[in-house]
């Protein structure tokens, strides 16, 4: 902590007259080099990342839609039912004597499969919007991963020169070495 707050200070004190360079300090500017990253991904990716999800939204709400039709078609399709069920009850008094059980039972048998039908097409309707829910944030996932990706490869590639690249391996294979002789 003490190392960090001793950069800030030694900031202050850099003379204002001096030539331009690259700092090939690695530990100095990974900080530098991330924040450029995240910007320019940010920045880029803030555009495709709100396209992706308006065509979501859309089709999402297309889904709704559909669903909503459906459930218009089957409160039709209910109160055809009740308008049925009505006609069955005047038959029922006109022929009470021959079997009025019987006719109970139709009339049970329609509101039952009336309401079975409500209730598989709302879960229908519920699964579809979870699985497009579910669909759309695994797309994003995999888009945003895609140009992290991306756009850290290109950094590395830019940024390593071959000599640096083979200081990194050198230091790396270095710690691995002591890592394994304390280990061992």
């Amino acid at each position: 902590m003490k190392n960090l707050t001793d950069s800030f200070v030694y900031l202050g004190h850099w003379p204002s007259a001096g030539s331009f360079g690259f700092n090939t300090d690695i530990l100095a500017t990974n900080p530098i080099n991330l924040s450029v990253v995240f910007g320019v991904l940010i920045f880029f990716g803030k555009g495709v990342l709100n396209d992706l999800l308006d065509n979501r939204k859309q089709r999402i709400l297309n889904t709704i839609r559909n669903s909503e039709e459906l459930r218009e078609r089957a409160i039709q399709q209910l109160e055809n039912a009740r308008a049925r069920l009505r006609k069955v009850e005047t038959e029922a008094d006109q022929f009470r004597v021959n079997g009025y059980a019987e006719i109970e039972r139709e009339k049970l048998n329609l509101i039952n499969s009336t309401s079975r039908t409500l209730k598989q097409l709302e879960n229908y309707k519920n699964e579809t919007i979870l699985f497009e829910q579910q669909r759309t944030i695994n797309q994003v996932r995999e888009r945003i991963f895609q140009q992290a990706l991306q756009g850290a490869i290109g950094t590395l590639n830019s940024c390593l020169s071959n000599e640096l690249h083979l200081r990194t391996i050198n230091a790396n294979i270095g710690m691995f070495g002591t890592m394994k002789e304390i280990t061992d």
